[in-house]
C-alpha cells in the first residue's frame, strides 16, 4: 500500500491518537531508519498511541523509498512526498494537516534532535497547561556563523513579537492540537511558529534540550535564509501584531513623516513671512516630499483598513476557556 495513501488527511476535529510526530525531511535517507527506531522506542515506553508522519520535501535521494520501507515495517509510520522542494514551512503545514492527535511533536530528520526529550515536552503541555513548548538548544553543535546569526535573529524576534525565547527556530517542539490547526504556515514562516502562536493568544514556553552534531549529510543552511528570515519577521509583525488596525501601523509612519516635513516647511514659511525671498532649496523640497509621503502612508493605512474589513471579518481574538 502506498505510504501517501495510508491515511486520509485528518478532519479539523478528528483525533486518531495521543501523539503525532511530524518530521520534515530533505535528502535524509541515511538518518531516517535510526530516527524512526528511536522515536518508536520513546513513544512505546510512554504507553501512548502514536503515529509518525515523515514529509519528504522533494528529496533527490532515496528518502521516500526509505519511508515506504519503514511504513511497511511499522504501522504507525506514514509519509507524504512533495513533487519538488517546497521548503520546511510547507512540509510542516502538510504534516499538521495530516496528523490527527491531541499533541503534535515536530523534529528535524538529521538526528540532531533527541526523541528522548519528547516525554518532557509533552508533560509541560499536559501537566503545566502550556499550548506550545519550544526546544532551546543551549549547547548548539553548529558552525560559528550559524550560531551567532541565530543569536541575533532570536534577540530581534523576541523584541518585535513580545515573546522572550532563546531559540525560536529549534526543530524540536510540542504543540497542543489546537495550535497546529490554527497557525497557518507558508513561505519560510516555520521559524516563527512560537511567535505566531503567541500572537494568536496561545501560551508558549521553552525547554532546554540536547543538540547533537549532524551524523549524515550536510546542513541545508545558507546566508540567504538569514535575509529571508528578517523579511518574514516583518511580515509576521505587520500581519499579526497589527492586523486588527493597519492604520495604526501606517498612520504612525505617516504622522512621523508629517511631523518632520511640517516642521521643515513651517520654518521656510516663517522665513518667508519675515520678508525673505522663498527660493527653491534642498531643505524646502525635502519638507514637501516628506509631507506627500506622509499622506501616502495614511492613505495606504485607510485602504488596508478596507481590505481587512472586507476579507478578514474575524474579530481577531481566540477564546481559550469557557464554562
Amino acid at each position: 500500500m502506498p505510504v501517501s495513501d495510508s491515511l486520509p488527511v485528518s478532519a479539523p476535529d478528528e483525533v486518531r491518537c495521543d501523539i503525532a510526530v511530524v518530521v520534515p525531511a530533505f535528502n535524509e535517507a541515511e538518518s531516517l531508519p535510526e530516527l524512526v527506531d528511536r522515536i518508536g522506542t520513546t513513544l512505546a515506553g510512554m504507553g501512548r498511541s502514536y503515529e509518525v508522519w515523515i514529509i519528504d520535501d522533494g528529496s533527490t535521494d532515496a528518502t521516500f523509498a526509505v519511508v515506504e520501507e519503514l511504513a511497511q515495517a511499522r504501522p504507525q509510520v506514514h509519509g507524504l512526498c512533495f513533487g519538488r522542494n517546497f521548503g520546511k514551512a510547507a512540509a510542516l503545514a502538510a504534516g499538521f494537516e495530516a496528523a490527527a492527535a491531541r499533541i503534535v511533536v515536530t523534529m528535524d530528520a538529521d538526528l540532531q534532535d533527541d526523541p528522548a526529550e519528547i516525554p518532557a515536552l509533552v508533560a509541560l503541555i499536559e501537566n503545566d497547561g502550556w499550548d506550545l513548548v519550544s526546544g532551546w538548544k543551549q549547547d548548539r553543535k553548529d558552525s560559528f556563523i550559524k550560531n551567532n546569526t541565530s543569536k541575533v535573529f532570536n534577540w530581534f524576534t523576541s523584541r518585535m513579537c513580545g515573546l522572550s525565547l532563546h531559540d525560536f527556530n529549534c526543530g524540536l517542539k510540542a504543540y497542543r492540537g489546537e495550535v497546529t490547526r490554527r497557525v497557518k504556515l507558508y513561505g519560510e514562516m516555520h521559524r516563527y511558529v512560537p511567535a505566531l502562536a503567541h500572537l494568536d493568544g496561545f501560551r508558549v514556553t521553552e525547554m532546554p534540550v540536547k543538540h547533537f552534531a549532524r551524523k549524515y549529510g550536510q546542513t541545508k543552511y545558507g546566508m540567504d535564509r538569514f535575509v529571508n528570515g528578517f523579511l518574514d519577521l516583518l511580515t509576521v509583525y505587520f500581519l499579526h501584531a497589527k492586523q486588527a488596525s493597519p492604520l495604526h501601523f501606517f498612520g504612525r509612519l505617516g504622522l512621523g513623516f508629517l511631523t518632520v516635513g511640517g516642521a521643515i516647511s513651517l520654518y521656510h514659511l516663517i522665513y518667508w513671512i519675515m520678508g525673505h525671498a522663498l527660493r527653491p532649496r534642498p531643505s524646502l523640497i525635502l519638507g514637501l516630499v516628506l509631507i506627500v509621503v506622509a499622506f501616502q502612508f495614511i492613505s495606504l493605512g485607510l485602504i488596508a483598513e478596507l481590505v481587512v474589513a472586507v476579507r478578514n471579518p474575524e474579530t481577531g481574538y481566540r477564546v481559550a476557556r469557557r464554562v
